[in-house]
């Protein structure tokens, strides 16, 4: 398992999913093959360890997930706090219960760009809802992918 301080090292092709962490619910996003566009895919109603590993197995088996970008909630100084804490062990756990190696990358903003995004389409309160966190979770991919695409690597978010 790769140290919690680190960006770990993905794999350089397949799929990845984007993970926005909430105690309750968890966003999805997903690439394509050759990381060029992230989706949406779904959202995770948390109800136990064991459910939840079982979703994320269903999830690395059905879209050939090869890797996990978690988007780590820093503060706008850049320093983590306890959220940032909580993603990284969601993080760990993530990566023992499915053997895929797990990188973070920073969050900040992703959820008010997913709101207005949900605001600019003009939908309804209840539908936004249900779908902003799938819609972080593929700003955070996104984000990701355009950084790694430059053929730099995205700054780590070092503890």
């Amino acid at each position: 398992m790769a140290d919690e301080g680190q960006l770990a090292v993905l794999p350089p092709a397949g799929r990845l999913a984007g993970i926005d962490y909430g105690h309750v619910r968890i966003g999805v996003a997903v690439c394509d093959r050759r990381r060029t566009l992230a989706s949406p895919y779904g959202t995770l109603r948390r109800r136990n360890p064991q459910a939840d590993a079982a979703w994320f197995r269903r999830l690395i088996t059905e879209e050939e997930i090869v890797g996990f970008v978690v988007g780590l909630p820093v503060r706008a100084d850049g320093s983590e706090g306890p959220q940032a804490a909580a993603a990284r062990r969601f993080g760990c756990w993530l990566e023992a219960t499915t053997g895929l190696p797990v990188a973070y990358f920073d969050e900040r903003y992703t959820t008010r760009e997913a709101q207005q995004a949900l605001a600019d389409a003009g939908m309804r309160a209840a539908k936004a809802r249900r779908r902003l966190d799938m819609l972080a979770a593929q700003a955070v991919l996104a984000g990701y992918l355009e950084a790694t695409s430059r053929q730099e690597p995205p700054r780590p978010l070092d503890a």
